[in-house]
């Protein structure tokens, strides 16, 4: 059964982490209805958030390379200092610090307070009703380098909101790139390059700390299935996501995350 229940988180945590739906919302959501807990199980929630990492790898791999090769360059050749890549790694770097800093100095104590899952459904209806917003009255004509290093700071500043739980990284970041002006596919593609360091850099902090806790692993082969799990169905999210934003609008997502947090809020006046 903890095999069964290690799959179900790592599908959770593919395909939400990707797709604007909230992946820390519906593994809260998750543990709270099978009450799924582990003796070591900040290492397990680690190693999912890893497995998305490799997933923006497998995706991204050409353009993270173009993008280090385009910084390199310009770093050590004044001449190289031009170009879409050069201009869209500086963007990556100063985009990153604010949800960096958020992390660093906020951590991630609204998941673990007890008005957590409350929090999740006010904040899954928020975040879907600001989809409708964008939608809206966002223009949708700008390419990507037209936004600047300004527009790139904003963009990490709504990453960083994405600690509370039930906002949605990919969302709220989609939500601040279509309010700078960009085309849906554009902001999903670099809301998805600027969550691979701030993922990444918080998930081998936390491995860090989950490792000098006692006791160690208990089970390495249910991190491995929660590991593969999560790196396959986050790699499916991805190219879906990028797919349908070409032709499709944010709305399917938006009416899912009001549907969703109205039925939490119904479970927990039933419930008491």
């Amino acid at each position: 059964m903890a095999y069964l229940f290690a799959v179900l988180a790592g599908l959770i945590q593919g395909a939400a982490e990707f797709l604007p739906i909230s992946s820390s919302g519906h593994l809260i959501l998750f543990h709270n209805i099978f009450n799924f807990q582990l003796p070591d199980n900040m290492l397990f929630d680690v190693v999912l958030h890893l497995g998305t990492v490799l997933a923006l790898i497998a995706v991204f791999y050409k353009k993270i390379w173009q993008l280090i090769k385009a910084w390199l360059e310009g770093i050590f050749h004044a001449a190289k200092r031009q170009g879409r890549d050069w201009q869209l790694s500086w963007m990556i770097i100063v985009g990153v610090i604010p949800a960096g800093l958020a992390g660093y100095l906020l951590g991630e104590g609204l998941e673990k307070s007890r008005y957590a899952i409350l929090i999740v459904a006010i904040a899954l209806i928020v975040v879907g009703l600001l989809f409708f917003v964008a939608e809206k009255y966002a223009k949708q004509n700008k390419e990507l380098e037209n936004i600047g290093l300004w527009g790139a700071v904003r963009i990490g500043c709504a990453q960083a909101i994405a600690l509370i739980p039930g906002v949605s990284r990919s969302g709220i970041t989609i939500i601040a790139g279509l309010g700078s002006g960009l085309k849906r596919s554009e902001a999903a593609e670099f809301s998805f390059l600027l969550s691979i360091p701030v993922i990444l850099g918080a998930g081998l902090k936390t491995f860090k700390d989950a490792l000098a806790l006692p006791g160690g692993v208990t089970d390495g082969g249910l991190l491995l299935v929660g590991f593969l799990t999560a790196a396959i169905s986050g790699y499916f999210a991805i190219r879906f996501l990028l797919k349908y934003l070409s032709n499709h609008s944010l709305a399917v997502f938006a009416w899912y995350r009001i549907i969703l947090g109205l039925a939490i809020f119904a479970w927990l006046f039933v419930r008491g």
